[in-house]
């Protein structure tokens, strides 16, 4: 009886190991392959810049190609987390070619979004594919989800402890159980050394000058989390809000077709081109320049306008930049250093918007060293507390620390 107990927990742990790798490569592999495309459209705007002027006609092929084909998919990371909650059906594959697909086309036009939503979607997609060929409970796919949310998110920012952090957390941490949590990282890492494999390069950001630690650098920094949260809920409010408005124009490949035209009007008329796309040329400036004070506000309402359309892609990268960006230009009246502040709101904002303080607290570790870490602890948790009930996805069950308060004092 005891060796036929072991052979089954041997195998068991052999299972798991096997699909971790298995979902650490496809997944790790997949945004390789993205983020080189995703390279390669958004040099091709920069020099075609007359390409943003397409942009309603690349809204309508996104638009008509989830009408037609994607239905089932088309919540995006939203039904990652409802089929997390509540287990119904394996998630379509298809859900991975359909948002890589569409998030090239919105930033080959120049839509302002991200690409972690993509990164997650497609860990997510191919993820829950080994429901079938394991022949898996429900128990166990939420376990899959979970790996398809942490090797997502780890492979597209290059940030492994955060990504498997982040799954854990925005599934709400306390119901996750302990074999969730070492499969996570060892997913999460997995994906990251693939990605390292095909010699892709992320984005490198750094804060040379870390202040000491003081009162006046205390109440600074609780400052600035207190407005990253503002500015998260505003996000959030702001991407809800044009979504609702567009729900009301009733054949939805129409939304990004007209949401397309104002658009390019806005960017290519107005010339708001710093603000289309993923922005990150803007967000390592941030980290050296201050920005002006209304830039910020600028990217929540062309990337909440974008991605209520009905464009696909991600909200984290635009976080990263309105976050820089407001921390960059509170330079003007915080006496700590540019790069401090812009760090700060790079992961505050992140913090406020997802309510995951813990992974966003890691992955400003992960980024800019240990050095700064108490500030970012401060930074992320003040803003996750200030940035309401209320984030980038709809069906996330809030809970924890916030929640409690806000039943208690709301």
């Amino acid at each position: 009886m005891a060796f036929q107990n072991l052979k089954q927990i041997l195998l068991t742990i052999f299972k798991w190991i096997v699909i971790c790798i298995s979902i650490g490569i496809l997944s790790g592999s997949a945004s390789a392959f993205f983020l080189v495309s995703l390279e390669w459209v958004t040099q091709f705007r920069i020099h075609h810049d007359w390409i943003i002027w397409l942009l309603p006609f690349g809204g309508l092929l996104v638009g008509l190609s989830y009408y037609y084909w994607g239905e089932s998919v088309v919540k995006g990371n939203n039904l990652l987390l409802e089929e997390y909650e509540k287990p119904k059906k394996v998630i379509p594959f298809k859900m991975a070619p359909l948002v890589l697909l569409g998030t090239l086309l919105t930033h080959l036009f120049g839509g302002s979004a991200g690409r972690e939503g993509t990164a997650v979607q497609m860990g997510g997609a191919i993820a829950d594919q080994f429901t079938k060929l394991f022949n898996l409970d429900n128990s166990e796919r939420k376990i899959l989800i979970i790996l398809g949310i942490s090797a997502g998110f780890a492979s597209v920012f290059g940030t492994p402890l955060a990504g498997a952090i982040f799954a854990l957390e925005v599934l709400y941490f306390s119901k996750i159980k302990l074999k969730s949590i070492i499969l996570s990282f060892v997913v999460a890492y997995t994906a990251y050394f693939t990605v390292e494999f095909w010699q892709i390069k992320h984005t490198h950001y750094s804060i040379p000058v870390v202040p000491e630690v003081s009162f006046s650098s205390l109440f600074y920094t609780i400052f600035l989390g207190l407005l990253s949260g503002l500015a998260a809920l505003l996000f959030a409010r702001s991407t809800h809000f044009w979504s609702s408005l567009f729900s009301n124009i009733k054949y939805p490949p129409l939304r990004p077709f007209i949401g397309g035209i104002i658009l390019a009007i806005a960017f290519a008329g107005f010339g708001f081109t710093q603000f289309s796309g993923l922005g990150v040329p803007f967000i390592v400036d941030s980290f050296n320049h201050p920005n002006a004070w209304y830039d910020f506000l600028l990217k929540i309402l062309f990337t909440g306008f974008t991605l209520g359309a009905g464009f696909k892609g991600g909200e984290v990268t635009p976080l990263f930049f309105i976050g820089a960006a407001l921390g960059s230009a509170l330079f003007l009246i915080i006496p700590l250093p540019i790069a401090f502040l812009a760090g700060l709101g790079f992961v505050a904002v992140f913090s406020g918007a997802t309510h995951t303080p813990i992974a966003c607290t890691v992955m400003g570790m992960e980024l800019f060293g240990i050095q700064p870490g108490i500030f970012i602890a401060i930074a992320c948790t003040i803003a996750y507390f200030s940035s309401g009930s209320v984030g980038i996805y709809k069906s996330q069950i809030v809970k924890g620390a916030k929640y409690k308060l806000y039943q208690k004092w709301l």
